[in-house]
């Protein structure tokens, strides 16, 4: 297997949310090891985690599992269920179809490393459990849509 060049893969900063919830990302990049591999069956993302900021908006996939691995600092991990810390050497996995919103809050000074590896399902939806218009996103034959409100609505 050929060795991927981590320091040559492009950190990639921004985000899909509309602009009103997007700064709950603001310090978070990943590298998408995975597609650098030429992996098209599931995702592998090397992702940091600045002071202060969250992987993501609570949410589940109703297609896609999910599986992270903790390579530096502490996170929490926020779920329906309540706060697990997250430290180097731990990790949580998430089954496809459990209504579990997830996320990671990194509130240390340090920042976070982990791992982050998710199948690839040609068609998803991605639900967003903390916001009042319960955002949603929706891949259709491997390609995301913008997100939208739960009704359809578009933002």
């Amino acid at each position: 297997m050929p060795k991927i060049d981590i320091k040559k893969i492009q950190a990639r900063t921004g985000t899909g949310y509309p602009q009103e919830y997007a700064g709950i990302v603001d310090g978070r990049s990943k590298q998408k090891l995975g597609d650098a591999g030429g992996l098209d069956q599931f995702g592998v993302n090397l992702t940091r985690l600045s002071p202060g900021a969250a992987s993501a908006h609570r949410h589940w996939h109703e297609s896609e599992d999910e599986f992270i691995y903790m390579l530096e600092g502490e996170a929490m991990l926020v779920e329906d269920d309540g706060e697990t810390r997250l430290c180097a050497g731990d990790a949580a996995a998430f089954k496809a179809g459990v209504a579990n919103g997830h996320h990671l809050v990194n509130r240390s000074g340090k920042n976070v490393v982990y791992l982050e590896i998710g199948a690839r399902a040609q068609d998803e939806v991605c639900r967003y459990t903390d916001l009042d218009v319960d955002m949603i996103m929706i891949k259709k034959d491997g390609q995301w849509a913008p997100p939208c409100r739960k009704d359809g609505e578009q933002y």
